[in-house]
C-alpha cells in the first residue's frame, strides 16, 4: 500500500477569516452543530466555489441523502477500501473516526481495509464481496461477470449503482486529497505503520 507523505500542502486550504459567502458554504458542508473547524479538504475545495458546491451536492447524497438506497455500513466499507487502495490516509482517517464506529467497523476491519485481502477473516462473506468489488475496480476498472452475479444476489439495482458511484467518487476524492497533498486532520486516524 502506497503511503505518500509531503512536507507541506501543494495547495493550502483556505484559512480564516473567511469571506461571508465562503464561511456560509463551509458551514453547510459540515454536520449541523459541529464544533470542529471545517475540514481541510472542504477548505481546499473552497478555493474553487463552483466546484465545491457541485461536490457538496453529490457528497450530501452519498453520505446522508434520505433517498439513498445503500446501507451506511456497506458505503463505509467501500470508502475505506478505496481510500486505502489509493493510499489516501487523509480521507481514510476522517472516515475511520467519523463513521467507522457508527456503522460497526472494528479496529481489525479498519486495518483489513489497508493491508488485508478480500478473504481476510475480519470480514463476513457478504462484506468480502465489497472488498473484491473495490479491488477489481481499482485494478481493472470493471467488475467481472462472476463477481457481479454474486453482488446482484445481495444488493438491488439502485444499491449496485450506488456502490459503483461511491467507489468512483472516493477514488476522485482520494486523487484530490493526495494530489493537493492535504495534511491530515489532527483528530483523524492514521494508517497503521507499515511492517
Amino acid at each position: 500500500m502506497s503511503r505518500p507523505t509531503h512536507p507541506a500542502p501543494r495547495i493550502p486550504p483556505l484559512a480564516p477569516p473567511y469571506e461571508e459567502s465562503i464561511a456560509t458554504m463551509l458551514a453547510d458542508m459540515m454536520p449541523d452543530g459541529s464544533p470542529l473547524e471545517p475540514l481541510k479538504l472542504f477548505r481546499l475545495f473552497a478555493r474553487h466555489p463552483p466546484m465545491a458546491r457541485a461536490m457538496h451536492a453529490l457528497g450530501s447524497f452519498v453520505l446522508g441523502g434520505k433517498e439513498r438506497a445503500l446501507r451506511s455500513r456497506d458505503r463505509e466499507i467501500v470508502i475505506q477500501r478505496v481510500c486505502a487502495r489509493c493510499g489516501c490516509e487523509y480521507e481514510w482517517g476522517v472516515h475511520a473516526v467519523a463513521f467507522g464506529p457508527r456503522v460497526g467497523l472494528d479496529a481489525a476491519q479498519l486495518a483489513a481495509t489497508i493491508d488485508g485481502e478480500a478473504d481476510d477473516p475480519a470480514w463476513p462473506a457478504r462484506d468480502q464481496l465489497l472488498i473484491r468489488m473495490v479491488d477489481e475496480l481499482h485494478d481493472h476498472g470493471t467488475v467481472p461477470d462472476d463477481l457481479w452475479k454474486e453482488l446482484s444476489a445481495h444488493w438491488t439495482v439502485p444499491q449496485l449503482l450506488e456502490l459503483l458511484l461511491v467507489a468512483g467518487w472516493y477514488h476522485a476524492i482520494s486523487y484530490l486529497a493526495n494530489g493537493a497533498a492535504v495534511a491530515g486532520e489532527e483528530w483523524a486516524a492514521r494508517f497503521p505503520a507499515a511492517d
